[in-house]
């Protein structure tokens, strides 16, 4: 198999993205799809027909491909579960992209991805283990150690969006539902739809998450105090994955993670939720954005050279 070129697939809920990369990381195509909502074999035919595109610009075939998903891969049934994009739970989709493509493939979780990308050649380079984390409409979670993707024999390492936000009352726990059939999973609260529900349920107000942060930068008093109390909702969630592993880096993507009050006050934030009253952990914006998980997943797809 070709080493000197890697393909890279991001399979999100809206939109399907290939991307070409050599040995030396540098990217030599980029392409997008709509993501065929409820449909697994259109979602299939879609990733092969990107694969087939950057093949032809490569001028060669039977290269490496890495796919991250927005789920994991059950290691007792190779089978995606914990999928947000329900079609793709219960199926075999590392086999069947391997049959249509005639070669293996490596599917992880898109989180997974962010944090191998920029722990190859971004924010968390050099650091030994980086925990990176998806704010955006969801909220998601991976681990890199040593520049290699942590799983876990479950498949779920990383899963912080579906643990429940640290110190939070039942009365606020309750108003949060989650998908995965919980209440107050930190995903309510810290994903972009979180941070919309949190203004809503203080103030009756509908906007979204980057109305809100606008508002706030632009001094709106509402949105500042809705604002402030994501921050605390997230120095809380993060004081937890501190204590439980204690990462060198933490980095953060997704449309959340341009928000500027993150890296000013969170900072002054996780000590008091830390145990032992000291935090001395860089939070970093991914230096990739949001090309950071079809980058990772080019990354994954050294595994199958």
């Amino acid at each position: 198999m070709n080493s000197d070129w890697l393909i890279g697939v991001d399979l999100g809920g809206t939109k399907t993205e290939v991307i070409l990369l050599d040995s030396g990381s540098r990217e030599h195509f980029r392409m997008r799809l709509a993501t065929p909502k409820g449909d697994y074999q259109g979602t299939l035919t879609t990733i092969v027909k990107l694969v087939q595109e950057a093949e032809f610009r490569a001028g060669c075939s039977g290269l490496p491909v890495g796919v991250g998903i927005p789920g994991s891969v059950s290691r007792l049934t190779g089978r995606v579960k914990n999928g947000n994009s329900t079609w793709l739970n219960g199926n075999p989709m590392a086999d069947d992209l391997a049959g249509l493509l005639g070669r293996p493939v490596t599917l992880t979780n898109d989180a997974n991805c962010l944090a191998l990308s920029e722990a190859t050649d971004g924010a968390g380079a050099g650091y030994g283990v980086v925990f990176a984390a998806i704010l955006g409409t969801g909220c998601g979670a991976g681990i890199s150690v040593k520049g290699q993707p942590l799983t876990g024999p479950n498949g779920v390492a990383g899963e912080w969006g579906h643990n429940p936000l640290p110190w939070a009352s039942q009365a606020e726990l309750d108003q949060r539902p989650c998908f995965c059939g919980r209440r107050g999973c930190n995903e309510t609260f810290l994903s972009g739809t979180g941070l919309a529900l949190t203004h809503q349920l203080l103030w009756q107000e509908t906007l979204t998450s980057l109305e809100i942060a606008s508002a706030a930068d632009a001094g709106d008093c509402r949105a500042r105090q809705t604002l402030d109390l994501y921050l605390d909702q997230l120095a809380r969630g993060l004081a937890s994955v501190i204590n439980l592993i204690d990462p060198d880096v933490i980095v953060l993507g997704g449309g959340l993670s341009n928000v500027g009050a993150i890296y000013q006050q969170l900072p002054e934030r996780l000590p008091a939720r830390v145990f032992g009253g000291e935090c001395d952990t860089p939070v970093i914006r991914a230096w990739h954005g949001d090309s950071s998980g079809v980058r990772g997943a080019a990354w994954l797809a050294r595994a199958n050279v």
